[in-house]
């Protein structure tokens, strides 16, 4: 299940790296432009982007939590029932108690998946290393992509480029820019995005696991008390009630003793009836 949370992480259209090459980077830039150093990147670009791609995704993580829930919910269910099958009474009361805890915890994790997500829009930063080792390399890229984007002879035919790490690009959309400088921020905005995109997605999925599983820790530890607590009820006593036969019940197993005690009266008239008539069958003979 946790797999399958990170295939579509990594599948989705966000982690597409190819597609409107660079536009939405030439986008903020200009958004974000201001009186300012002319090689200054402006940081509110990248959490703009950065922002928005997260927002787009933001379903997935809360889509595979609710999932995550209903197995579980199924699993808790599915061994109450299994082990109070003998008491219908109880199975139910179970059933229900546990039901409810599980709904309860599903919340609490639904919201604490929502503040890991609102967590990550608000800044930018990582201590891992693979950041700066990416984006170096993905850098080493660009004087040649420039060149090939803003060359003399704009003649040449819209054939799409190839990037190491993005495959075939097309770029005849930006041959249009004039601006160097624009086209090199933009680049450079990109490659920080994908760089810091991909430690993104790893600690999503990392977070999802160990917050997962430490709700399944404390349910199985601490909180499965609670449905305990609820089939006892307030005086202690809940279990005890559960196991004593409603009036129904009660009516049904009188009605039933009465009428195995009128078979057997009615059993033992007929059995008087035929001794008389195998004794009257006698005497004639």
């Amino acid at each position: 299940m946790l797999n399958r949370f990170s295939d579509e992480l990594h599948n989705c259209e966000e982690s597409n790296l190819s597609k409107d090459f660079l536009t939405e980077e030439i986008k903020g830039l200009e958004d974000a432009k201001r009186i300012e150093l002319p090689n200054f990147l402006p940081c509110e670009a990248f959490l703009r982007i950065f922002r928005r791609k997260v927002e787009r995704i933001s379903y997935l993580p809360i889509k595979f939590t609710e999932k995550y829930w209903d197995y579980i919910d199924d699993v808790v269910t599915s061994v109450l029932t299994r082990h109070s099958e003998m008491y219908y009474q109880l199975k139910v009361s179970a059933k229900g108690a546990a039901h409810n805890l599980v709904q309860k915890l599903r919340e609490q994790s639904i919201n604490r998946v929502k503040e890991i997500v609102e967590m990550e829009k608000l800044t930018g930063y990582t201590c891992n290393p693979d950041y700066m080792r990416e984006w170096n390399e993905l850098m080493n890229q660009q004087d040649y992509f420039i060149n090939q984007i803003t060359g003399t002879d704009m003649m040449l035919p819209p054939y799409p480029e190839d990037l190491q790490g993005f495959g075939k690009i097309q770029v005849e959309h930006l041959r249009q820019h004039s601006n160097v400088l624009i086209l090199q921020q933009a680049f450079d905005l990109k490659m920080r995005t994908v760089a810091y995109w991909k430690i993104f997605k790893v600690r999503l999925v990392d977070s999802m696991a160990l917050h997962l599983q430490y709700c399944v820790h404390n349910l199985v530890n601490n909180d499965i008390d609670e449905i305990v607590k609820e089939l006892m009820g307030p005086d202690g006593h809940g279990m005890e009630k559960m196991l004593v036969e409603s009036p129904a019940i009660v009516a049904k197993r009188e009605n039933l003793k009465n009428s195995i005690k009128v078979l057997k009266e009615s059993k033992d008239s007929v059995a008087k009836v035929m001794d008389r008539i195998v004794v009257y069958d006698a005497y004639l003979v």
